[in-house]
Order: C-alpha cells, then structure tokens, then sequence
C-alpha cells in the first residue's frame, strides 16, 4: 500500500497502471467507512499476490486529485488499467464484494481465499458490533447525548438515513440548542436537499456558473456547500463556506458560520484516552479548519 500525493501520482498510479492494475483509495483520516474498508484493501492486496496494486489517496489533503477523478463522496475506490479508470464503487464494501469487483477485472492468477474463521472479526462486523453497542446505550440511557449522537451519525455514515431518522427524532426538539444534535439536523437536511434535487451534479454546474458570475451569490455557495457535504466533502464544503465568511461574516445571521461549526463537530474524530492533566492530540484536519475559521472570524 503506497500513500500517493501530487507529485507522485504519475508514477504511482499512471505508469504504475500500465504494468500491474492499480486500485485507487480515495479516504479521508475522519471518515468512519473508510477505516472500515482500507483494512479490507490491505488484506486483499497481500491475498491477491501481487494481481494488483493499492494506493491510498487523502481526499482532504489531495482535493486536485479527488476532482480529477469526480470524487463525491469517500470511501471510493477507481480500478486503473493501463493509464486509465475502467472500474470503481463507492462505500465500505464486504469482503465478498470487493473480491468480486476485483475478480472481474484482474489477471487470472492464484488467490488466497477468504478465510471462514477468523482469529479477529472482520472490520464490517466491528461495525456492526458498534452500532448495536450503540443503540443498547441509547436505549438503556435515552438522555445520553452523546451515546445518541455517535449512534446517529454511524447510521448515517453506513447509509442507514431511514433508521438515523428515527432515532434522531426524540430529540429534534434539541437541535437548536445542542451543538452536536444541531451538527446532526445540518448533515440530514443536506442529504434531503440532494435527495429532492435529483440530478445533485447538474445542479452543481448551475451552482458553479452562477458563482463565476456574482462571487457574491451566497445562496448558491450556501446550497454548493451543503450538497458537498451530502456528499461526505466535508473539507470542500468548509472551503466553500470560508468564502461567504471571508466576504460576509454576518450574512442571514452567521448560517455560513453555523454550518461549518457544524461540519467541524461531525468529523471530529473520538479523542484517545490520556493520561489526567494531559491535552489530548487534536486531529490535524480539525485543527488547521479550526485556526481558519478563528483566523476569519476575528479579522
């Protein structure tokens, strides 16, 4: 497994290409599918023996990349062949599934097969172990918000909007005062706005134009900012609420300040254990929106 960047993505997954396969990982340090699917990846990369290459790809800190490849949401996976994409899917397939997308288009060659019992369970069903956690806690403690949040957003991250839905909905009511619960109702109202869109692309192109046209159109970069958020481009959607900021800090009340707080609170990752009087290290995506925003705000 190779970490790829802009300067060595020519020869890393181009060149690389036209001698062996290469499966591209578009990831993203805070994204929940994601540390799901690239132990799968790496598994599969030692059990095709050589079949095919993996890279990885941080959608963050590669965004150029990631807009090459019209990367929408993470995790993605595009299969390149001989300098180019032939293949991709998106979110945290089983291991089942990615065998079969790989099967399809690799040289025929020997393969270590997937293996029955294993001595530690699969990342997908660490998964699932932690949603059901999760909801028992809920459950057992309806006012724990924090149990309840965690339980939301890995509903939402493994596609589950229905069901996010309805365990989010004893606490709506809250969402105006909490910060997380609020965070929550942001990235759901998002995923509505697409789902009633249709065609999320399109209307980006329009978006888009009508930005190059009025720099100042703050409705439409509102609306991109949510529809990349829909989409799991946090960083992309914070980027795009900046420029409201840099222009109009107040604008309608702050809501271009509101969103990106609230985009901040839901890729906060869970902070490791320390020892007491210890700070705990702060994830360096979250620190470098945080220092953007404070530097904007307080201009």
């Amino acid at each position: 497994m190779i970490d790829v960047t802009i300067e060595n993505f020519e020869a890393e997954v181009i060149h690389a290409s036209m001698q062996t396969p290469v499966l591209v990982d578009f990831w993203a340090p805070w994204c929940g599918p994601c540390r799901t699917l690239g132990p799968i990846l790496e598994k599969l990369e030692t059990a095709y023996g050589g079949r095919f290459k993996l890279v990885k790809i941080d959608s963050d800190q590669e965004q150029q990349i990631a807009s090459m490849f019209g990367v929408r949401s993470i995790p993605t996976c595009v299969l390149m062949v001989e300098g180019r994409p032939v293949d991709g899917f998106m979110g945290a397939l089983p291991e089942g599934q990615v065998r079969e997308f790989l099967d399809k288009h690799l040289p025929a060659g020997e393969t270590i097969p997937e293996e029955e019992d294993l001595q530690e369970p699969e990342p997908e069903t660490d998964l699932q172990t932690r949603l059901e956690q999760l909801q028992k806690a809920v459950q057992e403690k309806p006012d724990d918000e924090q149990a309840r949040f965690d339980y939301v957003k890995l509903l939402l991250e493994m596609g589950l909007e229905d069901e996010a839905k309805v365990a989010f909905a004893p606490v709506i009511a809250l969402a105006e005062t909490s910060q997380r619960y609020g965070a929550l109702k942001t990235w759901m109202d998002a995923l509505d706005l697409v789902h009633h869109l249709g065609d999320a692309n399109a209307r980006l192109k329009e978006l888009d134009a009508a930005i190059a046209s009025n720099r100042r159109d703050f409705a439409a970069r509102l609306e991109r900012a949510r529809i990349l958020l829909a989409h799991n481009q946090w960083t992309a959607a914070m980027d795009e609420l900046l420029e409201i900021l840099m222009r109009d800090k107040g604008w309608e009340d702050g809501l271009a300040r509101k969103a990106y707080v609230a985009i901040l609170e839901l890729i906060e990752p869970p902070r490791p254990p320390v020892a007491e009087g210890q700070i705990p290290p702060e994830d360096p995506t979250v620190a470098s929106y945080r220092r953007r925003l404070s530097s904007v705000v307080l201009s």
